[in-house]
């Protein structure tokens, strides 16, 4: 293919790739008991948990991911970023200090001591699942983007990555998570700062150009800033409704999130913990910043160069052309690339221009970012799935006096049958029609009530087990109605019942429902409780 790397960066990804597993590999000495597998011996330097919460927040999806709607639309999206430093003052104050206050690794242990064994279960299931539709989607969407640039097939690219992280993950634990977590956190701020760099420089008229164009096309436009509630129901969403989702969802991977939680625990001091929670909390927006001058810089330049911009209309109709099983002649192709609008070639940009414009050895430096990018956070979620695994199914359920060597095989087993199940997700993927989409649909159903019943807990001292189930129960059934009645899977006979809402107010609505149904159900039943429930 014309577009595939050359040699020089194809010896660049590779030499990456082997390098990131030989340095995961070699913490294997250092990962020889549950503790130093699962917290790293609570011995880590505060700045490199921090790189390491940051590489977890940047994925294939967040690189590839912004950079594509930056190109198809605006600066929308990055709005989301601005709420971090907002959970991060939350994280410090409440999060840090309740999870290094006790010996578990576990995020979800102090949910039985609040409301029962069924919470704990609950959010436990919860997560696995969003962590196999997440790493599933990570897999997918590197291999979508680096197929046409590598040569390499689809499959080829999920099995190799997916094996690659599988073992050294299995046999570094979380210290090799973390320190090749601050490799990929580096290579990746090194390339996003190139590829931007290089984008401004090679405008056909100067750097002002860049500018102009998007400017013209209000390209930095941060949405909408209307407060009417009319805008809940538009496609695009409000400067101020991503506000309110990144609050929401950063609120939840600070507070209930096992990856970052483990993360604070790893942190040799309370003070490094925290130090991590802000480091990575203001180099997020920062950095994704890049994310979106990358995809606005790409739309200038391509709106610049007719050529450019002709090949890969053309390169993306084909491909659209061929996935539904239509001739792809050259008329056909033509046709279909006139009707293509920025947001339909969005994620394909990035890929194109790094093997077009990039020389020799710099584009393989890029690819590596975005596996770097990949790779930071499939870790990361068979880590903390092994160590879920162990710490509240295992020991919890079946042996509590487990063994040190058996704590040992059940890690290592576990994140083994993660990683093989989240490269078969990622294989089953190929046959979904928008990965992203569904990514974003099983993130609201999975982790939607984890946050709301961990607030419940929080902000109501009356809340006890029965009224939890009631918020949580209530909750699910929003959460699911409005995640299931805007797609496919809803009955026809109840259209007029679907969602009208835009899909960022899922968690929003789902969250505050368990709060507010869990805290006034314990205001109602406050009179009737128990001596040893006001105790």
């Amino acid at each position: 293919m014309e577009n595939q790397l050359r040699t020089a960066d194809l010896v660049v990804l590779v030499l990456y790739m082997a390098g990131v597993f030989g340095l995961g590999c070699w913490f294997s000495r250092k990962s020889s008991t549950t503790q130093e597998f699962m917290a790293a011996g609570r011995s880590l330097p505060g700045w490199a948990v921090g790189l390491s919460i940051f590489g977890t927040y940047v994925s294939s999806i967040g690189f590839l991911g912004n950079t594509g709607k930056a190109f198809g639309g605006n600066w929308n999206s990055w709005v989301f970023g601005l709420t971090l430093p907002i959970a991060a003052i939350v994280a410090v104050k409440y999060f840090v200090p309740l999870y290094r206050s006790t010996d578990s690794v576990s995020a979800y242990a102090h949910l039985e001591q609040r409301f029962g064994p069924w919470a704990r279960t609950y959010c436990l299931v919860c997560y696995l699942l969003s962590q196999l539709a997440r790493i599933g989607t990570i897999l997918y969407l590197v291999a979508l983007a680096l197929a046409p640039l590598t040569g390499w097939d689809v499959k080829t690219i999920i099995l190799i990555t997916g094996l690659l992280v599988t073992v050294y993950t299995l046999i570094g634990g979380i210290e090799a998570v973390i320190w090749t977590d601050v490799a990929q956190s580096i290579v990746l701020i090194a390339g996003a700062i190139l590829c931007a760099g290089l984008i401004l420089t090679g405008m056909p008229e100067g750097p002002g150009q860049l500018f102009d164009i998007a400017n013209a096309n209000e390209k930095f436009s941060l949405g909408s800033f209307s407060l009417n509630p009319k805008t809940l129901t538009m496609p695009a969403p409000t400067f101020w409704m991503v506000l309110v989702y990144g609050l929401f969802i950063n609120l939840q991977n600070f507070g209930v999130d096992q990856s970052f939680v483990q993360r604070y625990i790893t942190a040799k001091t309370d003070r490094d913990a925290k130090f991590s929670v802000w480091l990575g909390a203001i180099l997020f927006p920062m950095v994704s910043v890049l994310f979106f001058f990358i995809g606005t810089g790409l739309f200038s330049l391509y709106e610049s160069d007719p050529v450019l911009l002709n090949e890969i209309r053309t390169q993306v109709a084909e491909t659209q052309l061929i996935q539904a099983g239509e001739d792809a002649t050259e008329a056909a192709i033509a046709a279909k690339a006139a009707t293509l609008t920025p947001a339909d070639i969005g994620d394909k940009v990035l890929p194109h221009f790094i093997v077009r414009k990039l020389p020799a050895g710099l584009a393989g430096l890029l690819i590596a970012a975005i596996f770097a990018a990949a790779m930071s956070s499939m870790d990361t979620s068979l880590n903390s799935s092994a160590t879920l695994v162990l710490c509240d199914v295992y020991q919890r359920h079946y042996r509590p006096d487990v063994g040190e060597r058996e704590s040992m095989k059940v890690l290592y087993l576990s994140t083994f049958v993660f990683g093989i199940a989240g490269t078969f997700t990622a294989l089953a993927m190929i046959r979904v029609k928008s990965a992203l989409d569904m990514w974003w649909n099983l993130q609201g159903i999975f982790t939607g009530g984890m946050l709301g019943l961990f607030l419940l807990g929080l902000i109501s001292r009356r809340a006890r087990n029965p009224q939890a189930v009631v918020g949580v129960t209530v909750g699910i059934l929003l959460i699911l109605w409005l995640s299931l009645s805007t797609t496919e899977m809803w009955p026809e006979p109840l259209s007029d019942w679907s969602n009208p809402l835009h899909s960022f107010m899922t968690i929003v609505l789902g969250t505050s429902s368990i709060v507010l149904v869990g805290t006034l159900a314990a205001q109602l039943t406050s009179g009737h409780e128990s001596p040893v429930d006001k105790t």
